[in-house]
């Protein structure tokens, strides 16, 4: 078994830490013989892929790593290969880390359960947790896939099933922070304390539970960034004044948050090379050619460059391509950006509303949801 480094960073010196061994046995008795199985993980920012033989239903990988990592194992199909057919995928996530993992199934990948170390165990301790929940949401997946094309163009339909699933989002956050507080030396409390650290609503609570954390949790890569991030939550939640920043626009023009000030201003992070942004920016478009006379505006804060592989050029095509015309900021350092660094960005798109005072009015409006806010402060206002 070859293992091929698929990144552009394979020459890049690697991190001077010990790495131990992993052996990762599978069992999936519907998966045929001779069929190639494929695993995919990322290491010390690297993606690996190697692959395995299927065997009377077996297969097996071996290899190093310094930490827990998520990995995918896939039947047949390696996505990542230019050209790939990924829709129906047979695919399963597990944690890879040093140890004896095992992946079993009396059937199909997706069924799955991953064990034999600890990540993996805690894991699934989690997963029948939260089983309840993850059950409605596949009913709601379910539904969503019998949707006609008309049903998904449909705002009030899509309004309506988003809802729901945010309602499940909600009763699920108390579920993950009883099991931090009942697991403070399990890896997979480390990885839900820095998912859930990014939002206002539960920070107070991710602030305690982080400090009740084994010392070897807190001293890993990400257990060390989850105060900055706790840090960055409380300066962005809703209701505190927002922190000022100043960033150039295509022509190297620095642009101040505060230029905007006595206006309504959506902050709006994303990135040429992000599908979900791109997917909701004809959203922010139809709210900005509404509101734009009403004293509302977009900054647009762009994560392309740096470690995305993505260009400045990209970056302004999908400025165009999208008819985003309103200002936008970028240092192009990607991930890096200094900007949604200092705010505590984890994921893209996010955005933030901020009144004439600089006020965070509000944050993370998606869809329907932004016309709604805006045409409850700025119509209201406009009678």
């Amino acid at each position: 078994m070859k293992k091929v480094i698929l990144s552009a960073l394979m020459l890049a010196p690697m991190a001077l830490m010990a790495q131990s061994d992993f052996t990762l046995k599978g069992s999936a008795k519907s998966v045929a013989n001779g069929s190639k199985i494929y695993l995919v993980f990322a290491e010390n920012g690297q993606r690996l892929t190697d692959s395995a033989i299927v065997n009377n239903g077996a297969f097996e990988f071996k290899g190093k790593v310094t930490s827990p990592v998520m990995g995918n194992v896939f039947n047949k199909i390696n996505p990542y290969v230019k050209g790939a057919n990924t829709k129906n995928m047979d695919y399963t996530a597990l944690y890879i880390e040093p140890g004896n993992i095992t992946l079993n199934s009396a059937d199909s990948l997706k069924s799955a359960v991953a064990g034999g170390t600890a990540a993996n165990i805690d894991n699934a301790k989690l997963s029948a947790m939260l089983k309840s929940f993850t059950d409605q949401e596949k009913v709601l997946n379910d539904e969503y896939a019998k949707y006609t094309k008309e049903q998904k163009e449909d705002k009030v339909v899509m309004d309506a099933l988003i809802g729901k699933f945010n309602v499940i989002r909600d009763q699920k956050t108390p579920i993950y922070l009883k099991f931090v507080k009942e697991n403070p030396k399990s890896y997979i409390s480390l990885v839900q304390l820095n998912s859930l650290a990014g939002n206002d609503k539960v920070v107070g609570d991710v602030e305690k539970l982080y400090a009740t954390l084994s010392p070897e949790l807190k001293a890993t890569k990400i257990g060390q960034a989850i105060p900055s991030t706790i840090e960055a939550t409380k300066k962005t939640a809703v209701g505190v004044m927002a922190m000022d920043f100043a960033q150039n626009d295509a022509d190297g023009k620095p642009v101040k948050l505060s230029d905007f000030k006595g206006k309504y201003v959506l902050v709006d992070f994303w990135a040429s090379w992000c599908g979900p942004c791109r997917q909701e920016n004809p959203n922010v478009v139809e709210a900005f050619q509404k509101f734009k006379d009403k004293n509302f505006t977009v900054l647009g804060v762009s994560l392309d460059g740096g470690n995305t592989r993505t260009t400045k050029e990209a970056w302004l095509k999908a400025v165009e391509a999208d008819q985003l015309t309103w200002t936008h900021v970028s240092d192009l350092q990607g991930w890096n950006n200094a900007v949604s660094s200092a705010w505590g960005i984890k994921s893209i798109p996010a955005n933030f509303l901020i009144d004439p005072n600089g006020k965070i009015i509000a944050k993370d409006l998606r869809g329907s949801a932004l016309q709604n806010k805006l045409s409850e402060i700025l119509d209201k206002k406009t009678k």
